[in-house]
């Protein structure tokens, strides 16, 4: 049984696949000012989180614990702190990248990473969607500016962020078009999707015209050839923050836009996403839950790239 000063967490270190994930008692985390001290009780994880193991990624090199997604219950806070108290239930993105370390049963970070978590939904629905719901928030809606009535072309649309932007999408009251293999096509009508495209038959640049906003969840050739889908004044939003410079140079011959971001920690944005979640219109579909001392077998099936929706670590 741990101390109070100590947590467990999934640490590595060196960097590998998911056998390097080990368990490791830490000193527990104390909340700085501004900060509050978070005791987790799901964490989701991303693809961001395999990709980070296995090549250090803005980390570097371990020993370092990932994890970005974050719902439990307020700790303590720091000094300054007006947002919460002790006792409030909150979910949220820790600043990203370098504010990691979720898979653990505490964290501390800034109190505006969070927000207050709806009380219709558990701590693995809570836990599965922050970073997804902001990539996809900050991409279509600050980055796009999605209105209602344009046409938006969705890559890997049964995926974690996909799933979700779609959602988003349609409740900001667009068309939406999603790539997926055909035997994930029910899934993607059931979430909302207009128009399904299997990306392992049809090539999409052929198929699809006149779109508004792409978001790209795939990188390499698949951002440039989405800029030929485009109308005159569309975007492609890619959450690729490096490629290659055709992108823009293909855009500017194009007479569309090419935009490349990176998920950003915000309050502002978690209330937005809140509200979707409150009013019934964005759900996570969980393709699986593991205790957090299993992190490893996470990451394995994170690994294959096939799982629809998102996999969280259950902290207890």
């Amino acid at each position: 049984m741990n101390d109070v000063n100590t947590m467990r967490a999934i640490s590595q270190d060196v960097l590998g696949g998911p056998e390097v994930l080990r368990e490791v008692t830490l000193e527990r985390p104390e909340p700085r000012p501004n900060e509050v001290l978070v005791r987790v009780r799901a964490a989701g994880v991303n693809p961001t989180d395999w990709k980070h193991r296995a090549t250090g990624g803005f980390l570097g090199e371990p020993p370092f614990v990932l994890g970005w997604d974050v719902s439990g219950v307020v700790e303590a806070t720091g000094v300054g702190v007006a947002l919460f108290q002790p006792g409030d239930e909150v979910f949220g993105m820790l600043p990203y990248p370098f504010g990691h370390g979720s898979h653990a049963e505490y964290v501390t970070a800034p109190a505006r990473a969070f927000t207050h978590k709806p009380a219709g939904i558990d701590h693995v629905q809570a836990g599965a969607l922050p970073l997804v719901s902001l990539t996809a928030w900050q991409a279509l809606v600050e980055r796009a500016g999605l209105r209602p009535g344009q046409r938006v072309l969705i890559h890997a649309a049964a995926g974690g962020v996909g799933h979700v932007a779609v959602q988003i999408a349609k409740a900001h009251g667009a068309y939406v078009i999603g790539t997926a293999s055909a035997g994930k096509h029910d899934f993607l009508r059931e979430i909302g999707v207009d128009e399904a495209i299997d990306y392992r038959t049809t090539d999409f640049a052929e198929a699809v015209r006149d779109v508004d906003v792409v978001l790209d969840t795939l990188g390499g050739d698949t951002s440039v050839r989405s800029l030929r889908v485009l109308r005159p004044g569309g975007i492609v939003v890619s959450i690729l923050p490096v490629g290659s410079e055709e992108f823009h140079q293909e855009a500017e011959r194009l007479g569309v836009r090419a935009m490349r971001m990176l998920v950003d920690a915000d309050h502002h944005g978690m209330r937005a996403i809140a509200d979707l979640v409150e009013t019934g219109r964005l759900r996570a579909t969980i393709a699986g839950t593991f205790p957090l001392a299993e992190a490893a077998k996470a990451h394995e099936l994170g690994d294959t790239g096939r799982t629809t929706g998102k996999l969280v670590l259950l902290v207890d």
